[in-house]
This record gives C-alpha cells, sequence and structure tokens, in this order.
C-alpha cells in the first residue's frame, strides 16, 4: 500500500519565517496553516515538514533545541485539529561554523534527500503527492524528487492549500493544463 503525501517547508510556509528561531516564544504559525494541514489529512493526505535548519551548523541552536521547538510546533497544531506525520531536516552547510555539521548534504534542499527519505519510509506514492515551500531551493527539490512544488508567497495557508486539493479530488493534479494555486509558481 502507499501513501498520498503533502510535503511542508517549515519557516514562512507552516512558521512566520523569524529568521534563525530555536524557542517556542518565538514560534508563530501562519495564518490557515493548521486548517491546510487538518485539511490534507480529511483528504486522505499523509502530512511531512522537511526543513532547512542551518542555524545548527551555524552553533545558532542545537538538535536538541530544534527537537524541542518541533515539538511545540506539533503541540500548536494538535491543538487546532492538525497532526504531522513525521518530519525531516538538514542540520548541514557549507559554511557552518560547527566542524561536525559542517559539509554539503543531499538532505539540504534543493537536495532531495529529506523528501525522498520520507517517501521510502512511508511508501509515499509520488505521483499523486504535492510539496509547498516558499523558496527556489524547495520548488527544485520537489522537482528532482519527482513531485509537484508549489510555491507559497504568504497570506492564509489554507486558502492557499484547497486549490490543490481540490484539483487532487477531481484527478487534475498532474495535468499541466491546471493553473496552480492562486499565488503561486508550479514547479
Amino acid at each position: 500500500m502507499t501513501n498520498t503525501a503533502a510535503f511542508f517547508d517549515r519557516d514562512g510556509v507552516i512558521n512566520i519565517d523569524h529568521g534563525y528561531i530555536d524557542a517556542p516564544e518565538q514560534y508563530e504559525l501562519v495564518e490557515g496553516a493548521a486548517a491546510a494541514i487538518a485539511a490534507c489529512r480529511a483528504a486522505g493526505l499523509r502530512v511531512f515538514v522537511v526543513t532547512n535548519q542551518s542555524g545548527i551548523a551555524r552553533g545558532l541552536f542545537d538538535e536538541a533545541a530544534l527537537a524541542r521547538l518541533h515539538e511545540h510546533m506539533r503541540a500548536m497544531l494538535a491543538r487546532q485539529g492538525a497532526a504531522i506525520d513525521d518530519i525531516r531536516y538538514c542540520p548541514h552547510h557549507v559554511d557552518g561554523t560547527v566542524p561536525e555539521y559542517r559539509r554539503a548534504c543531499e538532505w539540504r534542499k534543493p537536495e532531495p534527500g529529506m523528501i525522498l527519505d520520507l517517501a521510502r519510509e512511508w511508501r509515499v506514492d509520488m505521483a499523486r503527492s504535492f510539496l509547498v515551500g516558499d523558496k527556489d531551493s524547495d520548488i527544485e527539490a520537489a522537482k528532482a524528487a519527482g513531485i509537484a512544488g508549489y510555491r507559497f508567497r504568504g497570506g492564509d495557508l489554507l486558502a492557499f492549500v484547497r486549490p490543490i486539493l481540490d484539483r487532487m479530488a477531481a484527478g487534475d493534479e498532474g495535468d499541466p493544463r491546471f493553473p496552480s494555486a492562486r499565488d503561486s509558481e508550479r514547479g
């Protein structure tokens, strides 16, 4: 059995991008984020987060702080009826100051490693799955992984995701004749 999935970038998509955040009090959900995730789950999709976290390589916070932040994110979403199935993050960066994290990595977007790892573990149907990101590197990672990529430029995440889900329900998600979500670029 395979699963259809929605992959979401974290900073700038699920939460407001305030730069390198490592504390729960800094974490603020984007408008409609919980509702968008809940809508994906209601449509039968698995929900995954794939996020570059070079703040670890730069020595700004450690993996334990990131784990606490992700638990806080999951709790915030759960209080609003939303759940994330799994998270992947890349702590590496070639310009890092922490030696063990200073390197190129196949998980760091625009590379598709995080997406492909989740796809293997969860047996994801890539032809019917998509990614929502806010940067070119997110869309490039989606393309490299073989899934549709949608560029979110801010606003209400549910309003952005709803047309994607509607097209999927109609069986049109892979048809290039259909326009992408409002304010998006399909990669």
